[in-house]
C-alpha cells in the first residue's frame, strides 16, 4: 500500500476549504485543514505536508508572511508550496515568487481540477 501524500490546505473560506478538502481526498491525498496563518505554521511543523495549499489574504498572518517564514524555517525550506489566491495583479505574484512559491494560482483562473493538476505535477505524480 502506498503512503498517501500529504497535503496543508490553507484557506480562510471555510466553504470553499471544504470543496477542495473532499476533492483532494478523493483522489488519495491525506488532508489537514487550517484557516488561519498562525495555524498553517504550527501544522506544517507537526503535520509535515509534502505540499501547502495556501491562499494570500488570510486573518493574523497573510500567506506572504506564512510562505516567507516557511521557507526561513530549516524543516519546512523544501515543501512544496501553492498559493491559491484571489489576488491576479502581476505584483502580487511577483512578491510570491521573490519569497520562494512553487507555483500561483488565481482562485477566478482556475477550476478544482487545475488545481488537482498542478498538485500532482509539484509531487511528481502522473496526471490522471
Amino acid at each position: 500500500m502506498e503512503v498517501k501524500k500529504k497535503i496543508l490546505l490553507v484557506e480562510d473560506d471555510v466553504a470553499l476549504s471544504g470543496v477542495y478538502k473532499s476533492r483532494l481526498e478523493m483522489e488519495g491525498f491525506e488532508i489537514a485543514e487550517v484557516h488561519n496563518g498562525e495555524e498553517a505554521l504550527s501544522v506544517a511543523m507537526k503535520f509535515r505536508p509534502d505540499l501547502i495549499l495556501l491562499d494570500a489574504m488570510m486573518p493574523k498572518i497573510s500567506g506572504f508572511d506564512v510562505l516567507d517564514i516557511l521557507r526561513n524555517t530549516p524543516q519546512t525550506a523544501k515543501v512544496r508550496v501553492i498559493m491559491l489566491t484571489a489576488l491576479s495583479q502581476p505584483k502580487d505574484k511577483e512578491r510570491a515568487e521573490a519569497l520562494g512559491v512553487d507555483d500561483y494560482l488565481v482562485k477566478s483562473q482556475v477550476v478544482i481540477g487545475d488545481v488537482v493538476e498542478r498538485v500532482r505535477f509539484h509531487l511528481g505524480m502522473p496526471a490522471r
